[in-house]
């Protein structure tokens, strides 16, 4: 029934402008402002993603609302690392390194991934292509 419609993510924000800066500049993302006051932002290809202002009520998810598919993740975490962004640390089973880094080896199943949060503590992920 739904099949071929076209679908998007969306999630809340508590500072819409926080958002736009961290979303525009800080991930280097196309942000644009649309007549309702929510962000719309494109990522690669066609996918796009909305932020909406929740103020106050605004409740992080406590899971990844939005994963990114990279090709580097040590060169793409460095990168963000020097922008000022803390990359989340997980204990066992989805133990994480140093840097923040999730690596699949051995008994590690999956990809490569790197958590961290964007300025209103939503879980964003990169994931290493494979």
């Amino acid at each position: 029934m739904l099949a071929d419609f076209y679908t998007f993510n969306s999630f809340s924000t508590n500072d819409l402008d926080a958002s736009r800066k961290f979303y525009g500049e800080t991930l280097g993302l196309k942000v644009i402002e649309n007549e309702m006051g929510i962000l719309e932002i494109q990522a690669g290809g066609s996918n796009k993603f909305i932020i909406y202002p929740k103020g106050e009520t605004h409740q992080p998810a406590n899971f990844t609302v939005l994963n990114f598919e990279i090709k580097d993740i040590e060169k793409v975490v460095g990168r963000l690392i020097s922008k000022g962004i803390t990359f989340e640390q997980y204990p066992e089973p989805m133990k994480t390194d140093e840097k923040g880094i999730y690596w699949h080896s051995g008994d590690n199943k999956g990809p490569n991934i790197a958590w961290f949060k964007d300025t209103a503590g939503n879980i964003l992920a990169l994931i290493e292509e494979q």
